[in-house]
C-alpha cells in the first residue's frame, strides 16, 4: 500500500492531513514516532498546543489533562517538569508508553531528523490573544525557529496566530474561521459570500483556510461554492475533520475532492485513502 499523504483527481492534488498525528484511526494521538514518519515521507500532519505553567506549551488538545493524559487538573496551571512525567492515554483510555510531549521536545526531536521537503506539520493553537504575552511568545520563538520552515501555525485566533508568528521568522500561518456556532448561524442566515469575506479581511496573511467541510458542504447544497473566493485570493482550503471512512463520509470526501479543496484532515488518512483507491 502506498503511503496515505495525497489524492490526485482531475489535475489537482488533495492532501490528506494526519490529524493529531494519527496515520490510522487506530493510532495515539501525539505520539513523536508518528509525527517523525509523517515528516519523513513528506505527509502533512496536524498537532495541537495548549499553554502550560511555565510560559510554553504542550502538544495537547484539551485544557484539562484527565482524558489524554495520566495527569489530572488544569494544563495552565501544571509545570513543565510535571507534564514531561504524565504518559499520554490510548484511545481505550489506557496508559501508554509515550510521554506527553511539550513544544521544544517535539522542535528537537525534529531538528535530528531533517525533514521530506513536502512536510508540513501544523500547530494548531488552542489558545486566544489573552493566553498570548510576551513570555510566552518569546518561549514559542525559541522553541520553533530552528525548524519553522516546515511549520505552519493556525487557530481561531488570528490575533494570537499573528503575534507568535512575527516572533518567528519563516513561520507560515493558517485561520480557521469555524469556531462556535459559525455553522449554525450560516445554516439560518445562508451568507456564505460574507462569511468569505470576513475570513480574509481577518486573516489578511493566512495561507491555509481551514473550514469545517459540514460548512463546506452546506454552502454547496445552498447553490454557493465556498472554495472558489478562497482560492482566487491565492489561499488554499483545509477541510476538517472526517473521523471516520464510512459510504457516508466516502461520499462527503467525493464532494470535498469535486470542489478541489487542497487538504481534507482525516482521523483515518490510511483507510480513506484506502478506500478512495478502491
Amino acid at each position: 500500500m502506498n503511503d496515505p499523504l495525497f489524492i490526485e483527481r482531475d489535475g489537482h492534488r488533495t492532501w490528506l492531513k494526519w490529524h493529531r498525528a494519527r496515520r490510522k484511526a487506530s493510532d495515539p494521538v501525539f505520539t513523536g514516532g508518528r509525527v517523525l514518519e509523517a515528516m519523513r515521507l513528506g505527509a502533512s500532519v496536524e498537532v495541537d498546543l495548549v499553554r502550560h505553567a511555565d510560559d510554553g506549551f504542550a502538544v495537547l488538545h484539551d485544557f484539562s489533562l484527565e482524558r489524554e493524559t495520566t495527569g489530572a487538573g488544569s494544563v495552565r496551571e501544571t509545570s513543565a517538569a510535571a507534564l514531561r512525567q504524565l504518559h499520554l492515554r490510548g484511545n481505550d483510555g489506557q496508559p501508554l508508553a509515550e510521554m506527553v510531549m511539550l513544544l521544544e521536545d517535539l522542535c528537537t526531536l525534529l531538528g535530528r531528523d531533517p525533514a521530506h521537503p513536502d512536510a508540513l506539520l501544523q500547530l494548531d493553537l488552542k489558545e486566544d490573544a489573552t493566553s498570548i504575552d510576551e513570555a510566552s511568545v518569546a518561549h514559542f520563538a525559541r522553541s520553533v525557529a530552528p525548524v519553522a520552515r516546515n511549520m505552519i501555525l493556525s487557530g481561531g485566533d488570528a490575533v494570537a496566530v499573528d503575534r507568535l508568528a512575527k516572533a518567528t521568522p519563516g513561520l507560515r500561518t493558517g485561520y480557521d474561521p469555524c469556531y462556535g456556532d459559525s455553522l449554525d448561524q450560516l445554516k439560518r442566515t445562508g451568507d456564505f459570500a460574507r462569511f468569505a469575506t470576513e475570513a480574509l479581511k481577518t486573516a489578511p496573511d493566512a495561507e491555509l483556510i481551514y473550514l469545517n467541510y459540514q460548512i463546506v458542504l452546506a454552502a454547496e447544497d445552498a447553490g454557493h461554492d465556498l472554495v472558489a473566493p478562497f482560492h482566487r485570493d491565492g489561499r488554499r482550503i483545509d477541510a476538517w475533520t472526517i473521523r471516520e471512512v464510512t459510504p457516508e463520509s466516502i461520499g462527503q470526501v467525493q464532494r470535498l475532492l469535486a470542489l478541489k479543496v487542497d487538504q481534507i484532515t482525516t482521523d483515518d488518512p490510511e483507510g480513506l485513502y484506502a478506500a478512495l483507491a478502491q
